[in-house]
């Protein structure tokens, strides 16, 4: 098989404005920047230079710039990107105006509203007034129990236009998973709607509003949109108002954007919590505006009109990244609910329906819709589709092929990394570069990513080691919330080697100047000492028909680790010897004799976090019989009862 699955034409590279991008670099510079690895190779040797010229090629909006592109580059942590400039994080998110679409939203009923640019930047401009009206300033924090819909938007841009500072979670969190994170940044405004639709099923959110309300003192007012119902009533809880009240008393007008720090915070975002309290992450505006813009711009190739899709809730850092897009001029496409609601096909329906140019989802998405047996590329017309992007976990080379053969054949599919902890990626794509089969294509412009030995060495490609970023980067957190010493931060990224970022993933770089990503490194399997990356062997289990979906550990036994795999089924098969062999003998054929798991046992769910990450580290606690600490930051936290005291890990 050919490991090339896709090639730029050249129409797609000189249309690109990646290709643009290098030719005004080249001209100014009298450099030859002939293709991706020739810039990439120039952004890390030149990163003060790289990011003056992309902060003037992406137009962004600021009432000042200044002459210093950073200070302290030999820092990490402690490096001050672009001291002197002011500017507004929500300005350069309005900063296009007209009577094209900003965002259409869709939800899995079918039903469809938009917005165009003039009557978002209207509604922003009064929500802003009404909260500045109730005194909302600089450094405050609006906390949002939202699901993903056009008022999400509007509410984080009218509080980041004030300069204070937006959080969401979705609404399918427990009292007690909204409350982990939000009781520790102390909001003044609480909005919420008042319920959501998932699976066909309308889901209440005021019981769990009006006790988060009790016990979290600090919230002045809660907002309260109508999503599902209007006649709801909302008396019984404490400051709350609808939002059609809340907005009323204003009219809608040009905005006063704050004009503010390159380092001011703009989000609050958390970790998983699922080794403890979730951490409060704090990302700055200017930070975050320039990475996204700069991903979307170069590495997505996204341009004005475009429309740009990514499915995902508020809880998760894709609607964080995908909210930016509205910088770039491009429309956001927003879908609440089930993507398998009524069936696969919903998701696909919004992209024949809107045109969808860049569609970004989850490689489990993906994995689902091909277990369903779908092809979208005979149903439906994706003809505009240009990209699709896959993050969440490693996107499997199976998963390539099922791309190009039932979805499009020309197409970038670009498999994506980061983390909530940069609120962008490490690992993506570039629309100028060819799609290799199980590869990210290419590393973050700007951004110094390699591979290390246990002893902080950088490994030569073909060799697997931690990923890490060795030089400063933008949007490097501004550190963590009530971390005033920033001894959690550091102690997050930089304790394994002082002065590196360590992102805690088992990565190999290729020969191409490509990625692959083998899992979490604290999740890596060490039977005999040999290391093991969890992908390689959900890869190969996960081909297997009659397993939907594994999780493997490494369960500690006789002085050593054995591995262990489960196996969810699909519906009424039960795992009997012959189809533990059939699993056995996949994985062993196609990796090594240390990959086959020990024990092979069927399970009823697998835990994951909201965003839909497998949560291996909390099964083998379970197993090992150790404490899992705030269950609440799980999808389905009752699946972890399902790992205790197993008979089969008992002999």
């Amino acid at each position: 098989m050919n490991d090339c699955l896709w090639q730029p034409s050249a129409e797609r590279i000189e249309y690109a404005n990646e290709t643009r991008f290098m030719r005004e670099v080249s001209r100014s510079y009298a450099v030859s920047l002939e293709n991706h690895h020739d810039l990439y190779q120039w952004s890390i040797d030149q990163p003060q230079t790289f990011w003056r010229e992309f902060w003037s090629f992406s137009g962004v909006v600021a009432s000042r710039v200044g002459d210093v592109v950073v200070e302290d580059f030999d820092r990490m942590p402690g490096a001050r990107w672009f001291p002197q400039a002011r500017l507004n994080f929500a300005e350069n998110l309005l900063r296009h105006r007209g009577p094209g679409a900003a965002v259409v939203f869709r939800n899995e009923k079918g039903e469809t509203r938009s917005h165009t640019r003039d009557e978002l930047h209207a509604e922003v401009s009064r929500v802003a007034e009404a909260l500045r009206a109730l005194g909302v300033t600089v450094g405050d924090r609006v906390a949002a129990y939202l699901p993903n819909s056009p008022e999400a938007v509007i509410g984080m841009l009218a509080t980041t236009s004030l300069g204070a500072i937006w959080s969401s979670c979705s609404p399918d969190f427990g009292v007690q998973g909204v409350l982990d994170r939000f009781g520790q940044i102390e909001p003044k405004v609480l909005i919420s709607a008042e319920g959501y639709y998932y699976n066909g099923k309308r889901f209440d959110c005021l019981a769990n509003l009006r006790e988060i309300k009790d016990r979290l003192p600090s919230v002045e007012r809660v907002v309260v949109f109508a999503f599902t119902s209007s006649t709801e009533d909302i008396s019984g809880i404490d400051e709350a108002v609808w939002w059609s009240e809340f907005v009323a008393p204003f009219a809608a007008r040009e905005m006063d954007f704050a004009q503010l720090p390159f380092t001011h915070p703009v989000y609050i975002m958390y970790s998983s919590g699922t080794t403890g309290a979730p951490k409060c992450i704090v990302h700055g505006a200017g930070g975050t505006l320039l990475q996204h813009l700069k991903e979307h711009m170069l590495h997505t190739d996204v341009h004005m009109d475009d429309r740009l899709f990514y499915f995902t809730t508020c809880g998760w850092m894709m609607w964080n990244w995908l909210v930016s897009g509205l910088a770039s001029g491009a429309t956001l496409l927003l879908y609440d609910g089930s993507p398998f609601h009524p069936d696969g096909n919903v998701l696909f329906d919004f992209a024949q329906e809107q045109g969808m140019t860049v569609f970004g989802t989850s490689a489990k998405y993906i994995d689902a819709v091909k277990k369903a047996g779908l092809a979208p590329m005979n149903s439906h017309d994706l003809s505009a589709l240009r990209t699709m992007t896959s993050t969440g976990s490693p996107l499997v080379p199976e998963s390539f092929d099922f791309v190009y053969d039932k979805i499009k054949r020309d197409l970038c599919l670009s498999s994506i990394s980061g983390g909530t902890d940069i609120v962008s990626c490490f690992a993506l794509g570039s629309p100028i570069l060819p799609v290799w089969r199980g590869e990210l294509q290419c590393r973050g412009l700007g951004l110094r990513v390699v591979a290390l030995d246990e002893d902080g060495r950088e490994l030569p490609p073909g060799q697997r080691g931690e990923l890490a970023c060795t030089a400063p980067f933008p949007s490097m957190p501004i550190g963590f919330w009530n971390d005033p010493d920033d001894e959690k931060y550091r102690a997050a990224y930089f304790e394994k080697f002082p002065g590196i970022w360590c992102h805690g993933d088992y990565i190999e770089m290729t020969e191409r100047g490509g990625v692959i990503i083998y899992g979490r490194s604290d999740a890596v399997l060490n039977p005999g000492g040999v290391r093991i990356g969890t992908a390689e062997i959900y890869r190969q289990a996960e081909q297997i028909n009659e397993v939907v979906e594994s999780l493997v550990i490494g369960q500690e036994w006789d002085d050593d680790v054995r591995v262990v795999l489960f196996v969810r089924l699909r519906d009424g098969l039960s795992l009997d010897e012959e189809l533990t062999n059939k699993i056995k003998t996949q994985i062993r054929r196609n990796t090594t004799p240390r990959h086959v798991p020990a024990k092979v046992i069927q399970v009823a769910d697998i835990p994951r976090t909201k965003s839909g990450k497998i949560v291996e580290l909390a099964v083998r606690n379970v197993v090992h019989g150790r404490a899992v600490k705030n269950k609440e930051a799980l999808a389905n936290p009752e699946a972890l009862d399902l790992f205790a005291d197993l008979a089969e890990l008992k002999r």
